[in-house]
């Protein structure tokens, strides 16, 4: 059984379909980019999982959990965290309190040894630990971000366009992060992104979404050779 499955996804924003039956799977330890330009509808398809926008059609199930009507709370408690687009951090809240919110789910003890795990990953965040999240840069926000929706321990972990805004220096940095907390935790990822040059080396499978139809989906390594995946998203 997938860890995660969608099935003719329908979500609408009034008479505008953010997407239109889309269906996909993903497996437990799995990174699976979820490619398309702006207005795809990758972002529709994270916040109906993390139950942030309705869907008149269509189910997702975690497992044999089917996740219609339950909170974005809920959802979290279920074992999904979302890092979302823009990062979208507090910016009056130190880092740490960011990440205290993050972590609503854990005991005193379970916070205390997951901040650690998380500075252990980001030592950058241990050392602004004190400092007002909204001075940090673009790349130390992200990283919060990711720590932040890393505080609950999920077991399936969505991105949403980690790569905006960034410096390629920082962009690189931050997929070799992913890529160690994903072997590290054994997490399923899926990583939302407009650069599918980059998301395609970090993930093992894609889905490549069009105006909220799944136009291609399969393994990377074989989306790479395809013409039209080649000339439209990795400029070859």
């Amino acid at each position: 059984m997938p860890l995660l499955s969608i099935r003719d996804l329908n979500v609408r924003y009034g008479k505008i379909h953010g997407t239109n039956g889309i269906s996909f799977d993903v497996e437990e330890a799995e990174t699976l980019a979820l490619i398309g330009s702006n207005g795809a509808g990758k972002s529709s398809t994270l916040k109906a999982i993390m139950g942030m926008v309705s869907y008149p059609q269509g189910e997702i199930r975690l497992g044999d959990q089917n996740l219609r009507g339950h909170r974005p709370s809920d959802i979290v408690k279920l074992g999904i965290g979302l890092s979302p687009e823009g990062r979208r951090v507090f910016p009056d809240l130190s880092v740490l309190e960011n990440l205290k919110i993050g972590g609503f789910t854990r005991s005193s003890s379970e916070f205390e040894e997951r901040v650690e795990q998380i500075y252990a990953y980001f030592p950058r965040l241990k050392e602004r630990s004190s400092q007002r999240s909204g001075l940090l840069s673009g790349g130390e926000q992200q990283m919060l971000a990711i720590g932040r929706a890393l505080m609950p321990r999920p077991k399936l972990f969505l991105l949403d366009e980690p790569s905006l805004g960034l410096a390629p220096i920082i962009i690189e940095a931050i997929g070799e992060i992913i890529a160690d907390i994903q072997k590290k935790e054994r997490l399923s990822v899926i990583l939302a992104e407009q650069n599918a040059v980059w998301s395609m080396r970090i993930a093992s499978r894609a889905v490549i979404l069009e105006l909220g139809h799944v136009m291609m989906q399969g393994q990377t390594a074989e989306l790479k050779e395809d013409p039209r995946v080649r000339s439209a998203f990795l400029g070859i």
